[in-house]
């Protein structure tokens, strides 16, 4: 169970780091909308806003994005052990191990290198339902289950 916890709290903190950087460029814009004062060249302060708007509006997407991985990544439970592969699994194979959730890239324990992987990923898809021996082909790659938690 401590090596679950560990990679979902790394994913937690991935997903933190996230949030505040899109939060502070949300600010950082709401703040250059409201200070940028009309000048004498009408046009131009229209493009600038105008810039402004839809660069809010990105990040707006990005924070509701992050929003959305923070309440899938809370519907998994770390305490639980899994007998077939589901969502927060931690899957590992003859080839490589997996952390069902979010992708989120390379995440570390110990010695030992997980792949964060969202449930719509293609190796995942080949996951789910597994169980220990159970044997899949990815990228022309057999890989056997050797291992949930």
């Amino acid at each position: 169970m401590h090596l679950k916890l560990n990679l979902y709290n790394q994913c937690c903190d991935m997903l933190n780091a996230r949030l505040e950087v899109i939060e502070k460029t949300i600010s950082d814009i709401q703040n250059a909308l409201e200070t940028e004062t009309k000048s004498t060249a009408g046009d131009k302060h229209e493009t600038g806003r105008a810039m402004l708007q839809i660069e809010r509006e990105k990040a707006g997407r990005q924070l509701a994005e992050i929003q959305k991985q923070q309440e899938l990544l809370n519907r998994i439970d770390p305490e639980t052990e899994l007998n077939t592969v589901a969502l927060g699994s931690i899957v590992f194979t003859s080839t490589s191990h997996y952390f069902l959730g979010l992708s989120l890239g390379e995440l570390k324990a110990g010695t030992d290198t997980f792949y964060a992987i969202s449930m719509a990923t293609p190796i995942a898809k080949l996951l789910v339902s597994k169980s220990v021996g159970d044997t899949v082909i990815f990228r022309e790659q057999q890989m056997t289950i050797t291992k949930i938690l």
